[in-house]
């Protein structure tokens, strides 16, 4: 997911600026620096949860010691530093959504998460700005690069990544409630129950799958995007309103690994829809 996430968002950056396809490199080396800055986040992530691990997953790498906690942190950094670096070169803008991102992160990671039951919005923040990063790596927004301007399609998927993360985040809390609790840590689902979390991971998700029909509609996909979306977003619907009949732990992590499978289609969607709207004559679009 992590991979398809930023190789999507490049192709549709592209596709939506110019019709066309993104040049070679630009379109590797923003991918791989965009996951290298995921991967960075979730690595510094779970040195900061070694003890909460420890309850809930013990096997994990960190709690049973097969990594030390220095070398995931010293891995952490190189990861960072690579995507910085990637960021720098393609685009000045993309290495402040970096820092933007990354920052947010670490509060969520060193602070938030135990101080806050909201500090999901920070997560779903931070991982929000990614596609945006990568996007203005594709097609610069024009204030540190020259550039097409920041295009809605960038702000629209940001904020679907951005408030569908809000359910996966939740969703992985609920399958880690008994651990935070033991260390006081006060999640959305500690905090308010399982049941509440249920209602608010639905909620986002309603968003997120309207969100995606918007960004088909300004970016110009054709019926095989708009077929996954609606497909794909009707089935995830359905699958947290079950969560909201049975909100239980166990049924919270199932939502978290099949809200994977939903991005999953949807990229794959995005990613085959761009490829024959940028290539074939006659592949239609939806709107216009």
């Amino acid at each position: 997911m992590d991979i398809a996430l930023p190789g999507a968002t490049a192709l549709l950056a592209a596709y939506a600026t110019t019709g066309g396809l993104p040049s070679t490199l630009p379109f590797v080396i923003a991918t791989l620096g965009a996951y290298a800055a995921i991967t960075s986040s979730y690595v510094y992530n779970d040195c900061c949860d070694v003890d909460v691990d420890a309850v809930g997953m013990p096997g994990r790498p960190l709690p049973s010691s097969q990594v030390t906690r220095s070398s995931a942190l010293a891995y952490s950094g190189l990861l960072f530093g690579i995507a910085a670096a990637v960021a720098l070169y393609l685009n000045p803008e993309s290495l402040v959504a970096l820092i933007a991102a990354t920052l947010i992160m670490a509060v969520y990671s060193k602070a938030a998460k135990r101080t806050t039951p909201f500090s999901w919005t920070l997560v779903g923040l931070a991982y929000g700005i990614v596609p945006v990063g990568v996007w203005l790596a594709m097609a610069p927004a024009g204030l540190l690069k020259a550039g097409p301007g920041l295009h809605e399609g960038a702000v629209i998927l940001g904020a679907m990544i951005c408030i569908t993360d809000w359910g996966f985040t939740n969703c992985d809390a609920s399958r880690d409630v008994e651990g935070d609790r033991r260390e006081g840590i006060p999640t959305f689902p500690v905090t308010y129950g399982i049941p509440k979390t249920a209602k608010l991971v639905a909620a986002a998700w309603v968003v997120g799958v309207l969100l995606s029909i918007a960004l088909g509609i300004v970016t110009g996909l054709g019926p095989i995007y708009f077929a996954a979306a609606l497909g794909a977003g009707i089935w995830m619907i359905g699958q947290t309103i079950d969560f909201i009949r049975k909100p239980t732990a166990r049924r919270g992590e199932g939502i978290f690994y099949q809200g994977a499978n939903y991005r999953a289609v949807l990229f794959a969607a995005l990613i085959i829809d761009v490829l024959l709207r940028a290539t074939v004559a006659g592949y239609p679009g939806i709107v216009g």
